[in-house]
């Protein structure tokens, strides 16, 4: 009996395990694992983005103020996973009923697995948004009154206006606004705030004469930039790749895109220092590809190949044209944070609605696009320039001139981070107490 029960045990397990529900259940199980995989890696990938504006920022400095960039990209990605996990994945994600903001999801400590998955890719969106400031406001910035900014953007400014565009039920998207991976929800919306930053904030010491001439402030640490730049460019293909939220067969043309606008800025950039009689920077050079990253993110999804070289090369142009701009507004933009990410960051959306694969030129798209950039622009630059007013009436935005002089490594934190370099110097973090007095 047993002989003869065994056999068809067997076979009513196989019954059951190939029957076609099961087999699907199956599929969509290891078709859930693979993106969870896939979303988490890419997270981890826009992470090292931060390692990137790091050290490309440190580098476009003095170096007395190299611990300070290094601490405000370290604090600020600190602050705003705090902040974008308790207040701005709820309003930028959570139900939307007005299409404005969302109204729940606020400090999730029980959810589905995949909630925590998108909470971790989209913290890393919000701290990249933040750190663009950074740079821009670079030698100058009261650091506590930089760190309650960056409060500002990563719970409200940034995933309010996220939720017009990327929520299912904001505005925008009702609309068909494009923006793949954020060259205006992230990019522009960065660019923007460091716009309204450094027009309250006012040039450096120096970095401009009387009669409005611009005078070159030079970093101290070219491979620092090409370093950040590499790793910049490394992450964005996680910034772009993992907006998929899935590992789906597209990743290939996604990726591609990405990294032959990045070369194509490089190379706009440089064309266009030639052609005006420009040294070729490698600041230039850098801030080229970037910008071409920053151009392609909106359509890196929905463009053709050549169109992602014509937008990264633009893109790389723009930036050169940016900063030229900034500088005869007497703008003090210290990494050329406003060009490549504000300035770019809106080509790139606009390339994305011109350049749509199958609906290319549709002035429907265009207007759309254009809708969301001045949007974008009209609530995040005001409401940035009104936070940063405000936190200079009550904190103090500005250091003094004497801690501007000196360095924000000692006056801001009591270190210095190349102490070979300051030994005779009558100022140290042993006279920190009496430096704070002045």
């Amino acid at each position: 009996m047993l002989k003869i029960a065994k056999p068809f045990l067997l076979m009513l397990a196989g019954i059951i395990f190939l029957s076609p529900s099961t087999v699907m259940a199956t599929d969509a199980l290891q078709a859930e694992l693979l993106n969870t995989l896939w979303v988490v890696i890419a997270g981890a990938m826009v992470f090292l983005m931060q390692a990137g504006f790091a050290m490309l920022e440190t580098g476009m400095v003095r170096a007395k103020n190299a611990v300070n960039v290094m601490m405000k990209n370290y604090i600020d990605l600190c602050v705003g996973t705090l902040l974008f996990w308790l207040v701005g994945y709820g309003l930028m994600f959570g139900d939307n009923p007005s299409g404005f903001y969302g109204t729940n999801l606020f400090g999730l400590s029980s959810a589905p697995d995949w909630d925590y998955t998108l909470i971790f890719f989209q913290i890393m969106f919000a701290a990249t948004a933040a750190t663009i400031v950074s740079g821009a406001m670079a030698e100058r910035t009261n650091y506590i009154a930089y760190l309650i900014g960056t409060c500002g953007i990563t719970a409200i400014i940034y995933p309010v206006f996220g939720s017009w565009a990327w929520n299912e039920h904001g505005w925008l998207k009702q609309m068909g606004f494009i923006d793949f991976a954020g060259s205006t929800v992230v990019h522009s919306v960065g660019g923007w705030c460091a716009l309204a930053a450094v027009i309250l904030l006012g040039p450096r010491l120096g970095r401009f004469g009387e009669k409005g001439e611009a005078r070159q402030v030079p970093g101290h640490n070219l491979s620092f930039i090409a370093i950040g730049g590499f790793l910049l460019w490394f992450g964005w293909f996680g910034f772009n790749g993992g907006s998929t939220l899935a590992a789906g067969t597209n990743l290939g043309h996604i990726l591609l895109n990405t990294h032959i606008a990045g070369a194509a800025g490089a190379v706009g950039a440089m064309l266009l220092c030639f052609s005006t009689r420009q040294p070729a920077l490698l600041t230039s050079t850098v801030n080229g590809s970037i910008a071409g990253l920053v151009a392609i993110t909106a359509g890196c999804a929905s463009m053709q190949v050549p169109y992602a070289i014509l937008t990264g090369a633009i893109g790389g142009g723009l930036s050169v044209l940016g900063t030229i701009w900034l500088e005869r507004m007497r703008l003090d933009d210290v990494v050329g944070a406003i060009s490549v990410h504000g300035i770019c960051g809106v080509w790139g959306t606009l390339a994305a609605g011109l350049f749509l694969t199958g609906n290319m030129y549709d002035t429907h798209q265009i207007l759309v696009q254009l809708a969301g950039i001045g949007a974008a622009f009209a609530w995040v630059f005001f409401s940035a320039l009104i936070m940063y007013f405000l936190i200079s009436k009550v904190f103090g935005l500005r250091v003094s001139t004497m801690h501007e002089q000196r360095g924000l490594d000692i006056t801001e934190h009591g270190e210095i981070g190349y102490p070979e370099f300051g030994k005779d110097v009558v100022y140290s973090s042993e006279s920190l107490k009496d430096l704070s007095k002045i």
